[in-house]
Order: C-alpha cells, then sequence, then structure tokens
C-alpha cells in the first residue's frame, strides 16, 4: 500500500511505500512538474514533493493550480489513498496517480453561494478611494503585455501608487513591490473595489459595478488583423448586446495606431470616448532589453538560431494548431524553435517538447521571446505587429488561410498583398522559405511600407507616455 501525505505548512506533497526505494518519484502537470526527493529503502520509502517550482531561471513560486500525474518507478499507483490525518481545507487532493491542486481560496468561498456573498460586498462597497491601480492580463493567466509595462513606468514615476495584481493562483509572479490577489478571493473582490484606476487587456469578467472616482483603461492586446466584436462572421443579437455593454465600462482605449483607433472605435462601438494612441507598452522592451539575458534564461546559446512559432487561438479549438512539427523543424532549419501558444491555449494541452525545442507558452512576456528570436513563424497572431517592430524576418504559415479568411473569422485586409513576409502553407515550404538567402531583400519595400502604417508610434517610450496621461488627468497621485 503506498500512502499520499500533505504538510501543509512546508507545502510539501508526502508519498511513503513499502519494498525497496524507487530510483525516481515525479509529479508532472500541464505546464509545469517537479521531482522529489526520495529517502529510505528495503523495508520503507518515502517521496518528498516540495510543491514549488522555479521556470525560467525566476522565482520559487507555487505550481500552478491543475491536474497532475503522480508517477514512482516500479510502483502500482492504483492503491495511492490520501493519509486519514489530513488537515481540512487543504486545496489538494489525491486520487490514485491523480493529483489535483486548486487556487488558494477558502473553501467557503469557492461555492456559488460563497462568490455570491462576496459579489453582493463588492457592490454594495462604496469603492473608488485608494491611491491604488487594479492590473489584470489576460484574466489573470499572465502578468505581461500592455499592463505589465504600464505597471514598470507607474512604480518608476509613483511609487506612492498601490498597484494590485489579479492573478488565477500564485504561480503566476507579479513585478516587484506589486500586491497579488488570486481571482474570486476577497482581497480581489475588495482590491477591484477599492483602486482608483482598473488597467485591463481584455474584458472585465464577472460582474463589474463602477465606484464613484473609479476609472478603466482598456489597453486591449494586438493591432488586429482578424475581425473583432461586432465585426464578426454572422449575426449573433446576444453578442452584439454583450459587446456594447463591455464597451460601456471603458473610460479610455488604448491603441498602437491609427489604423486600430479606427477599427477599435466602430468594432467595440466605444463613440464619444477618448483613445490614446500612443503605440504599444508592451514594445518598449524592443528597445531597452538584453537579448542575450533572455536567450541565457531559456538555456539558449548565443550563436543559436532561434525561430520563434507563435500562431494565434482558432475559435474551433482549445488546444494550439499543430501545423508544425518542431522538432523536425528544428532538426532542418538548424535551429532552436520557441513554441509560443496563445493564452486562450495556456490552461489547455500541455508542454511540447522534442530536441532544441521550447515550450514557451507558460512564459511570462511575449515581448521578451520577440527580442530573443532571430525570426517569428506565425499566422493571423496580431503578433505580426509586435515583431516588425525589430525589423526582423516574419514567416507565415497559413495552411487554414481560406478557411479562416472566409469562414472563422475574416481579415480587415488581404495580408497576402501586404504580408512583409511570405505565405506558406506546408512546413516543406516553410524550411525553404526559412533557406532563402534572398528573402530580406524581396520583402523590404513591404516589410518598409508595414512599419510606417503601424509601428511609427512604437519607439520605446509609449508605457511612459500613457502613465504621464494618467497623473496628468488625475486618475492617480504621485
Amino acid at each position: 500500500m503506498t500512502t499520499a501525505r500533505i504538510d501543509e505548512a512546508a507545502e510539501t506533497l508526502v508519498v511513503s511505500g513499502v519494498g525497496a526505494r524507487p530510483s525516481s518519484a515525479t509529479l508532472t502537470g500541464p505546464r509545469a512538474g517537479v521531482r522529489a526527493r526520495v529517502t529510505g529503502g528495503g523495508k520503507t520509502w518515502k517521496a518528498t514533493f516540495a510543491l514549488r517550482a522555479s521556470r525560467w531561471g525566476g522565482p520559487e513560486l507555487p505550481l500552478p493550480a491543475g491536474e497532475y500525474v503522480l508517477s514512482v518507478d516500479g510502483e502500482d499507483l492504483s492503491g495511492v489513498r490520501l493519509d486519514p490525518a489530513l488537515l481540512p481545507g487543504l486545496r489538494i487532493s489525491v486520487d490514485g496517480a491523480s493529483v489535483r491542486i486548486a487556487a488558494p481560496i477558502d473553501p467557503v468561498y469557492e461555492s456559488v453561494e460563497g462568490q455570491a456573498t462576496l459579489e453582493g460586498r463588492y457592490v454594495a462597497q462604496a469603492g473608488g478611494s485608494e491611491n491604488a491601480v487594479f492590473f489584470e492580463s489576460f484574466y489573470g493567466r499572465t502578468v505581461g503585455c500592455n499592463p505589465r509595462e504600464i505597471d514598470r513606468a507607474l512604480a518608476a514615476a509613483a511609487p506612492g501608487v498601490t498597484r494590485y495584481w489579479s492573478v488565477v493562483d500564485l504561480s503566476v509572479a507579479v513585478p516587484d513591490g506589486a500586491v497579488a490577489v488570486v481571482e474570486g478571493s476577497p482581497e480581489w473582490w475588495r482590491a477591484r473595489a477599492a483602486a482608483r484606476l482598473l488597467v485591463v487587456n481584455d474584458w472585465l469578467r464577472r460582474r463589474f459595478a463602477r465606484k464613484a472616482g473609479q476609472k478603466v483603461l482598456q489597453t486591449w492586446h494586438g493591432t488586429p488583423l482578424k475581425r473583432l466584436a461586432l465585426h464578426r462572421p454572422g449575426f449573433d443579437p446576444r453578442r452584439m448586446a454583450a459587446v456594447v455593454k463591455e464597451s460601456r465600462r471603458w473610460d479610455v482605449l488604448l491603441a498602437q495606431n491609427t489604423y486600430s483607433e479606427r477599427i477599435l472605435r466602430k468594432a467595440y462601438a466605444f463613440f464619444g470616448r477618448p483613445i490614446w494612441v500612443e503605440g504599444y507598452p508592451r514594445n518598449d522592451v524592443l528597445f531597452s532589453g538584453d537579448a542575450a539575458a533572455v536567450r541565457a534564461r531559456l538555456g539558449i546559446g548565443a550563436d543559436e538560431r532561434v525561430l520563434l512559432y507563435a500562431p494565434t487561438w482558432r475559435d474551433d479549438r482549445d488546444e494550439i494548431v499543430d501545423f508544425v512539427d518542431p522538432e523536425e523543424l528544428a532538426e532542418k532549419a538548424d535551429a532552436v524553435v520557441l513554441v509560443r501558444g496563445h493564452t486562450r491555449t495556456l490552461q489547455a494541452g500541455r508542454d511540447r517538447a522534442g530536441a532544441r525545442v521550447i515550450d514557451v507558452t507558460g512564459f511570462p512576456e511575449t515581448s521578451q521571446l520577440l527580442l530573443a528570436a532571430d525570426a517569428l513563424i506565425t499566422d493571423y497572431s496580431s503578433v505580426m505587429f509586435d515583431f516588425s517592430v525589430t525589423g526582423k524576418p516574419l514567416y507565415f504559415l497559413v495552411p487554414d488561410l481560406d478557411h479562416y479568411r472566409g469562414t472563422l473569422r475574416g481579415f480587415y485586409f488581404d495580408l497576402a498583398a501586404r504580408a512583409p513576409g511570405p505565405l506558406v502553407h506546408t512546413q516543406e515550404e516553410l524550411v525553404a522559405a526559412l533557406a532563402d538567402p534572398g528573402h530580406e531583400q524581396r520583402y523590404a519595400e513591404r516589410y518598409a511600407a508595414w512599419r510606417s502604417q503601424f509601428n511609427r508610434l512604437d519607439d520605446g517610450r509609449a508605457a511612459e507616455r500613457v502613465v504621464d496621461r494618467i497623473l496628468d488627468l488625475g486618475m492617480l497621485e504621485r
């Protein structure tokens, strides 16, 4: 019989068994995993898992919430059972070879009734009175994109402002000096109401009740090629009503360029309110960042060729598209391949692995990956408008172009006519394009026109300009 026990104070999972000591024991989830310290042997053995991990050279943090597989060499795990002395209220459960870790929220608040109680307090709370900002990036799954860079500039310009960050769990690292608040916790609801300013890059989910004196800055998360919101194919009255309801919650919208300004205003019916066209804060690091340091975090040599594969998500599937065999691409292109799934695929699927392949779907900041890459392979993702800031080569792998453009989403312009790089439909075509020595010269004119339209304001100071506006308008005090 094998027994599983959790030591709450030490944040460990202990698995013990009878017989010879196994050679290893692992706890593996979709985006993280840990190896146990195995002791004993002979009559009994014990495997102790620290439920914390360091990724990409960052600090040790609790494991992400989710399902994990418990593997012990040579041991039949069908008999794993919980130690009856387990303290109540722990956010972990073990069933056979499966371990589930939940977000650190008191279970009393996780129920429908518990969340309803917290929502009721939130709605009744006066709020909007704390010199604080509530940041959220991609629904708390990451701490990145435009909000992250605004946080950096704000911390430098107004260190007295309290900076709350909404996170799905404590595996998401927040910037130095910021306060992590786990979504759905009492602290999250309170901070969301108390802050004078909310800075988000996607919809305000759950029930949002604006407080007196409270403002919302919607940074959005990319210049659009694919049709958005009211412009999406098909007539859906409920979607239209939801879009208009959501956009009325925003006081200010941020756009990377005047092209985006025109589209976002109409797609979200954002009339009569300001759109700040300032370039994208998330691209500031492309001017000031250290590519060598990012490569070191990823374990990539300075002389390696690095290809970043970053497709967008698909409305008809949860996981990253599988149009690339990354290990084969790495071999044929003689490169390290970074695989970056969209944030909407972060919770689905698991990291891909292979020789000279690094899955960076869980890496905190896309902009740092753009800095480290020698070339970008994408499809219809807005990352194309960010990577072009660097002037480095772009390639578009679009095997489903007709379906995506004609049925699934639709485009605002003809990508094939204007793309600053080749459109290819197979991995073989992609490998050939990567080996083409005349690529950059052939697309130089298009690339220059593209940057002139979309990157004119991406100069490394966008976050500084946004923060200056925030402070000058009195949304926060220095």
